[in-house]
């Protein structure tokens, strides 16, 4: 899952950064309105993680760009302002949900992945296709009931897909789920990861349609 978080104290930026992508998300920074929205322009995300209070204006000015993404980012406010009118308040402009600093990271990672579930209609915290099941909060895959060990990444296009089972993604919407934008990203990595997949789940776990991308496959279902 990618994710913006849109924060300008550095300490604070990268050390979001760097625990959320130990929870498993692909985590993007913006320290000002100017560069969120100029990220939210040139990236698709999953979640935003908002600050209120930031250099060029408020946080909440930025929650109409974030709905008129398409699709448009779950967003949790984080923030020092945390008094009960506050948080009504930034609820109330838009916000999915709201957590006040100081924070615990862990609680973080699951609440954002409790506004993506939502986002998504689901009731259950796993997701499965046939055999597999994806937990995102431990990052593990099983099949037939017995754990497989997978990388960060083959996990990610694994996740990927399955929130999405039927629909075709292309090989950049991929890649914006692997890497930020400060990483080279080689021109046959995802064919890679997805042949690791193969080899560890099975032939028929991923579709190839050539020229247009991948989805879950059909076979034996």
């Amino acid at each position: 899952m990618r994710i913006l978080v849109v924060e300008d104290d550095p300490v604070l930026m990268n050390g979001l950064q760097v625990g959320l992508g130990l929870h498993g998300f692909m985590a993007d920074a913006a320290a000002t309105l100017e560069e969120a929205r100029a990220a939210l322009r040139t990236g698709v995300f999953s979640a935003v993680v908002l600050d209120w209070m930031l250099p060029d204006g408020s946080g909440l000015d930025l929650l109409p760009d974030i709905r008129a993404c398409e699709p448009a980012p779950s967003v949790i406010l984080l923030t020092a302002r945390d008094t009960v009118s506050d948080r009504i308040e930034g609820l109330d402009a838009g916000a999915d949900d709201y957590l006040g600093k100081p924070f615990d990271l862990d609680e973080l990672a699951a609440r954002v992945r409790a506004i993506a579930r939502r986002s998504t209609g689901r009731s259950s915290p796993h997701l499965t296709w046939n055999d597999l099941v994806l937990d995102p909060a431990q990052r593990c895959v099983s099949k037939d009931g017995v754990d497989v060990p997978v990388s960060r990444r083959e996990f990610a296009v694994l996740h990927a897909l399955m929130e999405r089972p039927g629909a075709v993604l292309s090989r950049v919407q991929i890649e914006d789920r692997l890497y930020g934008w400060d990483t080279e990203v080689e021109s046959n990595a995802v064919e890679v990861h997805i042949h690791r997949l193969r080899a560890k789940l099975g032939r028929s776990v991923v579709e190839t349609l050539r020229g247009v991308g991948y989805r879950l496959g059909t076979r034996g279902r």
